[in-house]
């Protein structure tokens, strides 16, 4: 780094030889930069450094103070390697990512950013100090102030603020005093304040995440990681203890995965209470254990099919297809993309009192009043396959098994259908077509699948635009055409962006909604199935018969306003293209 940066300083006559030697003397001896050597020692002014490399290499120079950075933007690069490698997001358009860098010749930062985000870097040139503002003004103050800042709202606006943590045995201990005793035990109250916050900002995971010299926090917002905080090391133990002795696991066990649960009552203000269960799944880590606790909110919940995201069109047929009195409905997707609602919501429209309705999940994530849930246990041979296999003995009409994932669970669901019964599932493929090769390379035969199969659904989570604070996006009708509108639409479409606001925790985003492919099963589809024809062929035909695809479901969120055209490219693929989506295995 220092030595291309010296070269193009000492060709554009700004520094010679003698004042670069002692600037690299003096980054060797303080472990400093070049550039903020050659600042340190007078022989160049940060301004004349910037505009020489732009000059050189052809970047532009930017003013950071005169730029607004998008928190969206903020996000994908953490606040450690910002401040390590003096770099800032600026914007981010599509698969490009436009970042201020006060050396633009350092590949490796470049090669480093890329890796982490994914995205094409275009570099632009930025003074270091510049630099060093944007990260203070976006990134805001150190960690250890923002947890002083958290425990310090609570006391002061939630001075009735409380959080209970259930036993499995129905035992209670309150935990009111403990929250706000942050001089007798400030472990117990910053676990606390933690969850508290979390759970108030409608976060889904709390990630604690120890590292060499760093113990970081992070939540999961509307599908998206934000880090919260980068907590003293003297915390790391403590708190990875507390975490443990709350969801009872053994915390002289380091060594081995363990997996517990809390039910956590949580109160605040006067109006303000929920309860909410965690599951907790610790794993060691080269430098600790690592804490993942995911928040299961019943409010979270929406149980009406209305409510989720499909197009008018898809629901119909959804609706059709779920009150047939047999047959296999599948709901396909990443992890993480909503399928446990779908089914919750399809379930609970059909749960009533002549209904025998029976699920096995791993596990069970939210209790339904009226519907029999067990929860899989692998350790005991309790598994997807034995649970349908004694559902069939417990007079059935409806099951639901959370995953197929093997040619036993697969093989009986399809008995179960032909022999008069609905069964809902989930299955990991990148889309409704793609499912039924997943299940002939299953050795399911083509016959079976296409006698059995009714419905197949689709789908993917975005996140909503902040309606208080989205501003209107200028795009030109190419790059509309380009990601699927078609040219009389890019011509009327009015896109929205991000910007930012107190109601929506500065990210422009406020809530997530889904975006729906839904597949109905009819003679021309089974006919393909029969003849082994290629998911290609089977999604072609679907379209011609009025199928909307993820993508088109995501056009259409874009032109109604409710989420961005980045969102939408993230989570899908142009029809007619090779989708790369993360689709291997995980819970449903």
């Amino acid at each position: 780094m220092g030595s291309n940066l010296g070269e193009l300083l000492i060709r554009e006559k700004i520094i010679n030889t003698d004042q670069l030697k002692a600037a690299l003397d003096y980054e060797k001896k303080n472990k400093v930069s070049i550039g903020s050597a050659l600042v340190t020692l007078g022989h160049v002014s940060e301004e004349e450094m910037a505009q020489a490399l732009s000059r050189q290499l052809g970047y532009p120079y930017i003013d950071l103070s005169q730029f607004e950075v998008y928190p969206d933007v903020i996000n994908l690069i953490p606040v450690d390697i910002a401040k390590k490698h003096m770099i800032m997001p600026i914007h981010r358009i599509r698969s490009f990512l436009t970042m201020a860098m006060v050396d633009p010749t350092d590949l490796d930062v470049i090669e480093n950013v890329r890796f982490r985000t994914s995205l094409s870097i275009q570099p632009v040139i930025a003074s270091e100090s510049g630099i060093n503002d944007a990260i203070n003004k976006y990134y805001g103050a150190s960690d250890s102030i923002r947890v002083k800042e958290i425990i310090e709202e609570f006391e002061q606006t939630d001075a009735t603020g409380a959080v209970d943590v259930i036993e499995e045995e129905d035992q209670e201990y309150n935990m009111e005093e403990l929250v706000h005793s942050t001089e007798e035990a400030p472990v117990i109250t910053l676990v606390n304040t933690i969850f508290m916050d979390a759970i108030r900002k409608g976060a889904s995971d709390v990630h604690f995440e120890p590292y060499e010299r760093s113990f970081r926090v992070r939540y999961r917002i509307d599908g998206v990681l934000h880090e919260m905080m980068d907590l003293a090391m003297k915390f790391k133990n403590p708190v990875i203890s507390r975490v443990k002795i709350l969801s009872t696991m053994d915390i002289a066990e380091k060594r081995l995965p363990q997996d517990g649960r809390i039910k956590m009552r949580v109160k605040w203000g006067e109006n303000n209470r929920k309860e909410v269960d965690m599951r907790v799944s610790a794993i060691p880590t080269i430098f600790g254990e690592k804490i993942v606790s995911r928040i299961l909110d019943r409010e979270m919940l929406k149980l009406d099919l209305t409510k989720l995201g499909f197009e008018k069109d898809s629901l119909d047929v959804f609706q059709q297809a779920i009150v047939r009195p047999w047959g296999i409905i599948l709901v396909t997707g990443p992890t993480g993309s909503g399928k446990t609602n779908t089914l919750y919501s399809a379930i609970s429209n059909l749960n009533a009192q002549e209904k025998n309705i029976m699920t096995a999940e791993d596990p069970v994530e939210f209790y339904m009043p009226g519907i029999n849930q067990v929860n899989i246990k692998e350790e005991i041979g309790l598994n997807f396959a034995s649970s349908l296999r004694s559902f069939l003995r417990q007079d059935p009409d409806i099951m639901l098994v959370g995953e197929m994932r093997d040619y036993e669970t697969v093989d009986i669901a399809i008995k179960a259908a032909l022999t008069g019964h609905l069964v809902f599932s989930t299955v990991h493929t990148n889309d409704a077509a793609g499912t039924i090769i997943r299940l002939v390379n299953m050795d399911i035969e083509p016959f079976l699948i296409s006698d059995s199969l009714v419905l197949i659904v689709a789908q993917r989570l975005v996140r909503r635009l902040c309606t208080k604070c989205r501003e209107e996006q200028k795009l030109a009708p190419e790059a509309l055409v380009d990601i699927g509108f078609s040219l009389e639409e890019a011509k009327k479409v009015t896109a929205f962006k991000t910007k930012g606001c107190a109601a929506c925790n500065d990210t422009g985003y406020k809530g997530r909604t889904g975006l729906f492919e839904v597949m109905e099963i009819n003679d021309t589809i089974r006919d393909v199935i029969l003849r082994k024809g290629q998911p290609r062929e089977i999604k072609q035909i679907a379209m011609e018969q009025g199928m909307i695809t993820l993508r088109q479901s995501g056009l259409i969120k874009i032109k109604e306003g409710i989420t961005s055209v980045e969102e939408v490219l993230r989570e899908t693929v142009k029809d007619g293209e090779i989708s790369n989506d993360k689709n291997d295995s995980g819970n449903a």
